[in-house]
């Protein structure tokens, strides 16, 4: 009998928990199943296979090889059964579903919550999980399945993600009203090192660009606040305590408002990071997924014409 036609759902439901958490005692926890079954069920599919699917380490399993290709196989299969159940829903006339999303935390400040909003009043049946995380992070979360669609900023291409829609996200620099270089048309990093400045930790994309310009100026900045939470550091200049970095989508209502201003950094480096909407390469979207992938994509394209 063919190995595919072997593999059972069990023996699979196993497998991507522990490959997912890296512990089958930690498995056996979220899945209410005992260490010892989940072992059985890892070694059938190894024998059936004939490859190792972990390796067994001192504090964990890691996936090796084959198990990264069947996980992959797993994720994507289990998302396409959830597709073909949403399509038969469809096909009953419900317009119904559950939609989840990965970005990295700029976007969760004000675009998203407004995008979802702006399409449940067209589709009030449709549930959305939005997951907020470090840029990176975006695309493991869809890789795993955990995910439907990602907005995210980066910096080179990423294996297993198809990128649906890219546009440029120069870093700006944020600043009070009052701000005497408020109301230029550009800045340079060396203009702004006399002020006191906010900056946000080493995991984002605008603290690596940030050092890595620094590094090749040779410009050394003191910041005044470090945090890991961009709102903090927007509400930390609004009340007039220094500059900070960010890409302009993330201060669209302070912007609006006037509250704050966001002037480009003319320095190069500074404006090589691009937002990106990502899915799953080579998975099949479930229809209510695509109608607001393309809403999304139209959502951000119209932003982008208007200057934001």
């Amino acid at each position: 009998m063919k190995a595919s036609l072997r593999l059972q759902d069990t023996a699979i439901r196993y497998f991507l928990e522990v490959a997912q958490i890296g512990s089958i005692s930690e498995a056996s926890v979220r899945l209410n199943v005992a260490p010892s079954a989940i072992s059985r069920q890892i070694s059938s599919l190894e024998d059936i296979l004939g490859a190792v699917l972990f390796e067994r380490q001192p504090r964990g399993m890691k996936l090796s090889a084959a198990g990264e290709m069947l996980a992959a196989y797993a994720r994507k299969n289990a998302l396409e059964s959830a597709r073909v159940v949403a399509e038969i829903d469809a096909l009953n006339g419900i317009e119904k579903g559950h939609i989840n999303i990965a970005c990295s935390e700029g976007f969760a400040m004000d675009f998203i919550p407004r995008t979802l909003s702006n399409f449940r009043q067209q589709h009030p049946g449709i549930h959305f999980n939005l997951k907020v995380c470090a840029p990176a992070e975006v695309a493991t979360l869809i890789s795993r399945g955990d995910a439907d669609i990602g907005i995210t900023l980066s910096l080179s291409p990423t294996k297993d993600i198809k990128v649906e829609y890219r546009q440029p996200s120069p870093i700006m620099a944020v600043f009070h009203p009052t701000h005497p270089l408020a109301h230029k048309k550009t800045v340079s990093l060396s203009q702004l090192q006399p002020y006191p400045i906010a900056l946000p930790e080493e995991n984002t994309t605008v603290r690596q660009l940030f050092d890595i310009c620094c590094s090749r100026l040779n410009l050394l900045f003191e910041p005044i606040l470090e945090s890991n939470h961009m709102a903090s550091l927007s509400r930390f200049t609004a009340f007039g305590g220094g500059i900070h970095l960010s890409g302009e989508i993330s201060m669209r209502h302070q912007i609006a408002t006037e509250e704050l201003i966001a002037v480009p950094i003319r320095d190069r480096g500074m404006d090589v990071r691009n937002i990106e909407i990502q899915t799953l390469s080579g998975r099949t979207l479930p229809n209510i997924i695509k109608v607001f992938l393309a809403y999304l994509i139209v959502k951000m394209k119209h932003e982008e014409t208007i200057g934001f």
